[in-house]
C-alpha cells in the first residue's frame, strides 16, 4: 500500500526537491535531514542527468555539478538507504525515463522497493507511453506519478483517473524555476482532478515565497519547490543544510 497518502493526511504537504550529490552526496544527506527536522512531508530527490528537459537553469546547474562530483545512481541509492536508516516519511524520486531505462527499469524499481523508495517521477514520460514502467512499478508497489499539466486540458481526467501516490500539478509552461507571479487557473485544473480521484494533488514549478505556497496549498493538498531550495544549496555549498531548514521551516508554517 502506498505510503505517500501520510504526506497528505489532515494536512497540507510540503514537499522540498533536492538534487543528489550537490555539492556532494554527504552534504545532501544533512539537507534532507535539515529539511525533514523542520516539517517536510514527502522528499522529492533528483537523480542527476546530463539532459534534464524540463529543468531552467537552477536546477540544470545543480545537476552538471553532481555530474561532475562523479555522483551515479548506485551511489544514490546507497545514499537512500542510509537516509532509511532514521526517515520515515515518504520519498520519490525524480528523475528522466533515460536513467531508468540505461540503468534497467525492472532492476532500477524493484531497487526502489527494497531501498524504501515510495515512486518515481518521469517527466519526459509521455502518459501514452507510461505502461512501459507501470506494470514493472505495481509488482514492486513503486508508485508512478502523474504529472498534470496546464496543456494537459482534456486529458486531466483520464490522468486523474489513474494517477497512483500523489498526482504532480505543473503551475506554469515552461521549465522549473523561480517565478514571480503564477497566471494559470489553476483551480479549474485541481476542481477537475478532485471530480475525478481521491489521490492528492500538490502544485509545483515557480513556488517560491511562502505567500505563493500558501496561496498554492489552499487551492491543492500541497506545494512543492525545487529551484528556490537549490539557489539555496549553490549560495552555501557544504553549509547549506541549516539554511535549507529554515526555508522549509518558513514554507511549511505558511501552508499550516
Amino acid at each position: 500500500m502506498s505510503k505517500i497518502k501520510n504526506a497528505f493526511e489532515n494536512k497540507k504537504a510540503f514537499i522540498p526537491f533536492i538534487t543528489c550529490g550537490d555539492p556532494d552526496l554527504e552534504t545532501t544527506k544533512k539537507i534532507v535531514k535539515a529539511a525533514v527536522d523542520n516539517g517536510a512531508d514527502l522528499i522529492e530527490l533528483g537523480i542527476p542527468f546530463s539532459d534534464p528537459t524540463a529543468e531552467g537553469p537552477v536546477i540544470q546547474g545543480a545537476n552538471l555539478r553532481a555530474l561532475k562530483g562523479g555522483v551515479t545512481t548506485d551511489k544514490i541509492f546507497d545514499l537512500v538507504r542510509e537516509l532509511r536508516q532514521d526517515i520515515t516519511i515518504p520519498m520519490v524520486f525524480m528523475t528522466y525515463a533515460n536513467v531508468v531505462y540505461s540503468y534497467g527499469a525492472e532492476k532500477f524499481i524493484k531497487t526502489c522497493n527494497e531501498i524504501g523508495m515510495d515512486g518515481i517521477i518521469l517527466p519526459d514520460l509521455p502518459y501514452e507511453e507510461k505502461e512501459e514502467f507501470e506494470d514493472v512499478c505495481e509488482k514492486y508497489d513503486v508508485d508512478l506519478i502523474s504529472l498534470i499539466a496546464p496543456t494537459s486540458k482534456n486529458r486531466i481526467a483520464m490522468i486523474a483517473k489513474e494517477a497512483k501516490g500523489f498526482i504532480y500539478v505543473v503551475s506554469s509552461l515552461g521549465v522549473t524555476g523561480m517565478r514571480t507571479e503564477i497566471k494559470t487557473d489553476l483551480k479549474s485544473i485541481v476542481d477537475i482532478i478532485k471530480d475525478n480521484t481521491d489521490v492528492p494533488c500538490a502544485i509545483g514549478f515557480g513556488i517560491s515565497t511562502p505567500e505563493q505556497a500558501k496561496k498554492m496549498a489552499d487551492i491543492s493538498d500541497g506545494a512543492i519547490v525545487g529551484s528556490a531550495i537549490i539557489k539555496i544549496i549553490a549560495e552555501h555549498g557544504k553549509e547549506a543544510a541549516p539554511f535549507v531548514g529554515e526555508y522549509v521551516k518558513s514554507m511549511k508554517d505558511a501552508i499550516r
